[in-house]
C-alpha cells in the first residue's frame, strides 16, 4: 500500500468545520486528493454518520455520496478482516483505547503507514512502527 499517512475520522470532519478555520485549513491540506493518504471502511462509516447527523448544517445525502465516491472511496484501502479485529483487541488491551479507536489504529498498522493523524489519540504515541500525530498541535 505505500501511502504516507492514515487519517482518523475527525480530520475529515474538520475539513467542514467553518467554526475552526485553522483546523479546517490543516484538515483540507491533509485530505488534498494529490496527497498520499489512506483510510479504512470504518472512517467512511463514521464520517457518514457524523456528516449526516452531527454537523451544524448536515451534508445532503447526494453531496455525501459524491464526496464518498470522488474522494473517500479511492483512498479506502483497508476493509474488514478478522486479523484487524484481533489486532484491535490486542491494541485495546495494551493501550486501554476504546475499541473503535483501537480499530482505527489496527487499520493504520495494516495499511503500512508510519503516521496516523488523529486529534483524539495520544499525540506522539508510538504503537509498533506507527506514530500517532495530532496535526492541530
Amino acid at each position: 500500500m505505500n501511502a504516507e499517512y492514515f487519517l482518523d475520522t475527525n480530520i475529515l470532519a474538520y475539513a467542514f468545520d467553518k467554526a475552526a478555520p485553522d483546523k479546517r485549513s490543516r484538515a483540507l491540506d491533509l485530505i488534498d486528493d494529490k496527497a498520499d493518504w489512506v483510510i479504512s471502511w470504518q472512517v467512511i462509516q463514521e464520517f457518514s454518520n457524523v456528516s449526516l447527523h452531527r454537523f451544524l448544517i448536515p451534508l445532503t445525502a447526494q453531496f455525501l455520496d459524491d464526496f464518498r465516491t470522488r474522494l473517500l472511496w479511492p483512498h479506502c484501502q483497508i476493509r474488514p478482516a478478522a486479523s484487524i479485529y484481533s489486532e484491535a483487541l490486542r491494541i485495546h488491551q495494551e493501550t486501554q483505547y476504546r475499541f473503535y479507536d483501537s480499530l482505527i489504529v489496527a487499520a493504520a498498522l495494516e495499511s503500512g503507514v508510519s503516521i496516523l493523524y488523529s486529534e483524539d489519540l495520544q499525540h506522539d504515541r508510538q504503537i509498533g512502527p506507527l506514530r500517532i500525530v495530532n496535526p492541530f498541535i
